[in-house]
């Protein structure tokens, strides 16, 4: 059984055109016949331009909207079916890590702050001496000083805000980790740190990921499968080193070929 199966998974948006009497004018179709697998401890690579579908595709997954249909099974159970408490219990098992470093982080909470909210959604009974303990291991884990956890998020660079994300997207213990975009907005030299850093994660902690991005040259080293998305749907989709020495569909051949040079 797969760890995290997709099978024909579908979002829709309806648009409407009046205030008193709306008219459905045409509906969107964001994500249409998406079908995926995922072994625990891998990563897929989730490549496509902006406005593909990829961030709709992961709001999906996570149940942040409700697929018009299909289906999505975590370890075999159904997600698109929960509600309510139910839902929010199951969503412990997601998270993200998100593009900006600098928003996605609350100015006016420390490191500390950040980290010992994140775990206490798993575990409500740490004492304080439970609480150090997780966080100064999660500080250890993404490569910063203990010391730093009484800053506040302003006084970090890019990449050591980026680290502090990760470190709170790992903090509740999740057996899902959705990376959307994460180093587009960091240096070139910052960017191979993190990348290098999650690839460490994963062999250290065995993380399941989906890592989106709109730029194959960043994935190559770091995923096992790859899935390009073009206009809502999945045009290829197979392990990494297949797409990228043996590319099937135009599409994926164009994004290639705007990051190889050309013999």
């Amino acid at each position: 059984m797969p760890f995290l199966e997709i099978t024909d998974l579908n979002l829709f948006y309806p648009i409407y055109e009046g205030l008193f009497s709306p008219k459905l004018i045409k509906t969107v179709e964001a994500v249409k016949g998406v079908s995926l697998k995922l072994e625990k401890g891998e990563i897929l690579g989730l490549v496509g331009e902006s406005g593909c579908g990829k961030s709709s595709l992961s709001r999906a997954i996570l149940q942040l909207e409700k697929p018009t249909s299909g289906s999505v099974l975590l370890e075999g159970k159904e997600l698109t079916g929960l509600r309510g408490e139910a839902l929010r219990k199951r969503r412990l098992d997601f998270q993200m890590i998100f593009q900006d470093p600098y928003a996605s982080l609350n100015p006016r909470m420390t490191v500390y702050e950040i980290l010992k909210e994140a775990i206490k959604q798993r575990h409500p009974q740490f004492t304080r001496e439970a609480l150090d303990k997780r966080i100064f291991e999660l500080m250890d884990q993404v490569g910063l000083s203990r010391q730093f956890t009484q800053k506040y998020p302003n006084e970090f660079s890019g990449g050591q805000r980026q680290r502090v994300a990760i470190a709170r997207a790992l903090a509740p213990e999740p057996k899902l980790i959705i990376a959307d975009e994460p180093v587009s907005a960091l240096d070139v030299s910052i960017q191979s740190q993190i990348l290098n850093l999650l690839s460490t994660l994963r062999k250290d902690l065995g993380l399941t990921m989906i890592f989106i991005s709109h730029d194959l040259s960043v994935v190559q080293y770091l995923v096992d499968q790859i899935a390009v998305m073009n206009q809502g749907k999945i045009v290829e989709y197979g392990k990494g080193e297949d797409v990228f020495n043996n590319p099937q569909d135009p599409y994926t051949k164009m994004l290639l070929d705007s990051i190889l040079p050309l013999s």
